[in-house]
């Protein structure tokens, strides 16, 4: 593994174009409140990083965005269209310009990382051209070292390799919004470092707008543009990374103690 270098790529500056607006939305599951009128921009080039205790509702919001779950209450609008009234078609329309990483990756056990990659091509794009599938496969690969892993399947792989792998896969169909799950849990630090400053590289080389959930500081620190603070099922804070961390709020800082 190549030495980590202690730099790390340039910020992407953001625009005032809202992409993602969460308007006073409220979700619960039976008896349980998960998230409590809950507001939030994401804007276009933007990396937003958001921090909380697990059970929180950081992935039920993320979840809202992509139609998975609906609010009880408020709306989720992307570029401008309210996701609880779309239909099926838009749907589909809307989750090839979201890209979605879980915490695993959800990579097809059987099928290889190359078979991994070709899917959403030829089923969202409905590419069929060989020459055009190995060509996009490649390309997408290559951006994240993984090139000589093209023909293994994911049992060969380790964590912070199928973390690629499946980044490389939401990325193959150019998504303009990430949305990130705990994109660095159960890797070594310099596993999570490396896949943290993909994901800025990925914002600068694509122009993406992310919202990035994880409970790992130093991914908050290298990728955030701004970092949300979730507790109890609200937003209780928000600022730079450096704000937050030297917040007059001693529960804020709370948050920032596993990192230096």
């Amino acid at each position: 593994m190549e030495e980590i270098k202690e730099s790390t790529p340039e910020m992407v500056k953001p625009n005032n174009e809202v992409v993602v607006d969460i308007d006073h939305i409220s979700k619960s599951f039976g008896e349980k409140d998960v998230l409590k009128d809950i507001n939030l921009q994401l804007k276009r080039g933007e990396n937003i990083v958001v921090l909380g205790k697990s059970g929180q509702g950081k992935s039920v919001t993320i979840q809202c965005i992509v139609g998975l779950l609906t609010p009880d209450s408020g709306t989720v609008k992307v570029f401008g269209e309210d996701v609880a009234q779309m239909d099926d078609e838009k749907l589909k329309e809307l989750r090839t310009k979201v890209g979605f990483l879980f915490q695993s990756g959800a990579l097809y056990d059987s099928m290889t990382v190359r078979e991994n990659l070709e899917f959403p091509l030829t089923r969202i794009l409905k590419i069929t051209d060989q020459a055009e599938l190995d060509k996009r496969v490649e390309e997408a690969l290559d951006g994240v070292g993984l090139i000589d892993a093209i023909d293994k399947l994911p049992s060969d792989l380790s964590g912070g390799m199928r973390k690629r792998a499946g980044l490389a896969r939401t990325m193959i169909v150019r998504p303009e919004i990430m949305l990130y799950d705990e994109p660095t849990t159960g890797l070594d630090p310099i596993t999570s470092r490396e896949i943290s400053e993909l994901i800025l590289s990925m914002q600068k080389k694509n122009k993406t707008s992310a919202i990035i959930i994880t409970h790992d500081m130093e991914c908050a620190k290298i990728t955030a543009d701004r970092v949300v603070i979730m507790n109890e099922g609200t937003y209780i804070a928000e600022g730079t990374f450096d704000e937050l961390k030297n917040s007059d709020e001693e529960l804020i800082r709370s948050f920032f103690n596993q990192t230096t």
